[in-house]
């Protein structure tokens, strides 16, 4: 995993399980083995994130999955304007949960910051509800 990350609100989605039916109900349009998020800015420190990096899930008020960043293309929309796609591989890894409160658009996120993968045992795990994940991480539980 690499040093830097991004961390990003899943807006829309009440679950893993959303994000990744979403990821199917599109997959169509990208490369097999990938997905893309589109972004408006262009992260400035896109080497380091490409060395290593993932795309942190924010769910219902915790961070609850991961998608390695595999590259950075440009992206236009209908409008004209260029934007950037985190191309992500199209695998997503359940995270420890990690309460996090909402933010605009996105937020590098440090190795040490970032919540340590689910064993592949807990994989299909619930997260803990937002409330109760703000509280322990407030008492430093979680």
């Amino acid at each position: 995993m690499g040093d830097l990350n991004i961390l990003k609100l899943c807006v829309g989605a009440d679950s893993v399980e959303d994000l990744t039916d979403w990821h199917r109900a599109h997959a169509h349009v990208w490369t097999p083995g990938t997905t893309e998020h589109i972004t408006r800015m262009w992260p400035k420190r896109s080497e380091e994130l490409l060395d290593g990096g993932s795309l942190y899930w924010v769910i219902k008020g915790s961070i609850q999955a991961r998608q390695r960043i595999l590259g950075l293309a440009e992206r236009r929309g209908s409008d004209g304007i260029a934007r950037c796609a985190l191309v992500l591989e199209a695998a997503v890894i359940r995270t420890e949960p990690a309460a996090r409160r909402p933010f605009q658009g996105w937020r590098y996120l440090t190795a040490a910051e970032s919540p340590r993968d689910l064993p592949k045992t807990r994989a299909q795990d619930d997260a803990l509800p937002a409330a109760l994940a703000q509280a322990l991480a407030e008492i430093g539980l979680h």
